[in-house]
């Protein structure tokens, strides 16, 4: 088995690195990483309706999505991930009792008394400190989870606070759980990077052919490709989504507007703005100038740009109205 610890904190590169390594790899490999903050999607999930958008934009929290299906996660600098790389026969590979055995016992030996849950959570004293998942790639599955050690409980509960009833599809949606760090469970204090040295040893020790791996030059080539062409792009973190219909109600001082829209692969293929308010201008140009757009605020933005909002809807600015379309 080859371990290895990701010299980068980017949340792109290290998903990236799951993919390169469940696909081009051929041996067991078990991975760790952090990651600066940022919000991790499953694979199938509507973004959009699993973050608080204006709270992501103003602290600059990326967002990106993963290979594997589940809910949404938070992480920052005290989450550590793990992932298992595995082969196997076809019908057998999703095993998250075997994959999570490791990590529990490692846990174990730091006097944590860890179980896993009815959704193949991690519970410490009841409360959640690991969200899995599973990807299987031909006769390769990839295992990985989060390690909740001394996260920003704060910023992570402000960050998944979505707005309910927005949102229609058929997207699978996170169940929220009460969380914990590990670190106040600890009997012996450490920081995450002691942390991450004794879940490393333990696979190290456990295993009787597990040695250390560096990603080597032609690893990090093939790792920033799949960064730059898919997981660091919009199309892939947002516009990947389900389609979805989306309803919103905006009250201004000159009255109330319902606005709905169906979007497809996160663009507005449909828009009906609506209310009782007199429009200077055909309210019809104003959706026809948002049909076609992607579902995304800088871009929708622009559009508006060279407009007057006030003059389709009298008492409503443009970046009221923008913000209405979240």
């Amino acid at each position: 088995m080859l371990c290895i610890i990701s010299p980068n904190t980017n949340p792109y590169f290290n998903l990236a690195s799951e993919e390169y390594l469940l696909k081009c790899f051929q041996e067991d490999v078990f991975l760790l990483y952090r990651n600066i903050p940022s919000i991790v999607v499953g694979k199938h999930q509507n973004t959009l309706a699993e973050i608080n958008l204006p709270f992501v934009q103003e602290k600059e929290i990326l967002v990106a999505r993963r290979i594997s299906g589940g809910g949404t996660v938070f992480h920052d600098l005290g989450n550590l991930n793990f992932a298992f790389f595995t082969s196997g026969k076809e019908g057998e590979l999703v095993d998250y009792k075997k994959a999570t055995r490791p990590v529990i016992e490692a846990l174990n030996e730091m006097g944590l008394e860890v179980k896993m849950g009815k959704r193949n959570e991690l519970l410490l004293e009841g409360l959640k400190i690991s969200g899995t998942a599973s990807h299987v790639f031909k006769q390769r599955v990839l295992h990985h989870g989060t390690l909740l050690f001394s996260s920003e409980i704060r910023k992570l509960s402000a960050a998944l606070k979505s707005v309910q009833n927005r949102f229609t599809d058929r997207a699978v949606r996170s169940v929220r759980s009460k969380v914990t760090n590990i670190q106040d469970h600890l009997k012996e204090q450490m920081d995450v990077e002691l942390f991450q040295q004794k879940i490393l040893g333990h696979m190290l020790q456990t295993n009787k052919d597990a040695r250390l791996y560096k990603f080597n030059a032609a690893d990090i080539k093939e790792i920033t490709a799949l960064h730059d062409l898919k997981f660091s792009t919009w199309e892939w973190n947002f516009g990947y989504s389900p389609k979805y219909q989306f309803c919103r109600s905006i009250s201004f001082n000159s009255g109330r507007l319902d606005i709905h829209m169906n979007v497809e692969k996160g663009v507005i293929k449909e828009l009906k703005i609506v209310g009782d308010f007199t429009s200077r201008k055909d309210i019809a140009l104003l959706e026809q100038m948002l049909i076609g757009s992607i579902h995304d605020p800088e871009t929708l933005r622009i559009r508006l740009s060279e407009i007057k909002l006030s003059e389709y809807i009298p008492g409503l600015e443009n970046e009221e109205f923008l913000a209405g379309l979240y």
